[in-house]
């Protein structure tokens, strides 16, 4: 897996890199990944957008700077993603302020489908589900911890819609984006 690792780091970009990516993407008509299509394109610009935004608004809890200020080691956080993932464009700006909190945090983001082997060792419940963020030791590569795609409350209410409705649906989207 530590080449793997290694691949995906030598494509990885920061967030201000990321974002240029995107904006290439959609001067070219395109997200990124595999799968080129007006609708994936269409959730790139909105994305686009979200990211934005939310990178001027998000705001950090007080207790955040405690908690990364005592980190001991370096790490990497490496983000397995795509430009039309919405929960992306809504986790990577947090992700980028808590790592800008401390010089032992470095936010990495790379494509999931470039990386089709290392994310075979992400999956969430057998699906290759995005953004999964990995955390590794900087100085061995070494995965100390994994998260995503969505915060334990979303999961939540993810898993209690689909037993009341079945599926995922639009109102459901529309909820997840208010929450």
């Amino acid at each position: 897996m530590k080449d793997l690792l290694i691949k995906a780091l030598e494509t990885a970009s920061d967030l201000p890199g990321y974002r240029q990516l995107i904006a290439e993407r959609i001067t070219q008509g395109k997200s990124t990944g595999v799968l080129q299509n007006d609708r994936f394109l269409e959730y790139t610009r909105l994305n686009e957008k979200r990211l934005k935004r939310l990178v001027k608004k998000i705001r950090l809890s007080e207790v955040a700077p405690q908690i990364v200020s005592g980190l001991q080691n370096d790490y990497i956080w490496l983000v397995l993603t795509e430009s039309w993932c919405g929960d992306a464009a809504h986790s990577l700006p947090v992700m980028d302020k808590i790592s800008g909190l401390s010089p032992k945090i470095e936010l990495k983001i790379a494509s999931r489908d470039e990386n089709p082997e290392l994310m075979e060792f992400f999956l969430t419940n057998g699906k290759k589900s995005i953004p999964k963020l990995i955390v590794l030791e900087k100085d061995t590569l070494e995965v100390k911890a994994t998260w995503g795609p969505y915060p334990q409350p979303v999961v939540k209410i993810i898993a209690d819609y689909i037993a009341e409705w079945g599926e995922v649906d639009a109102d459901l989207k529309t909820d997840l984006q208010n929450w």
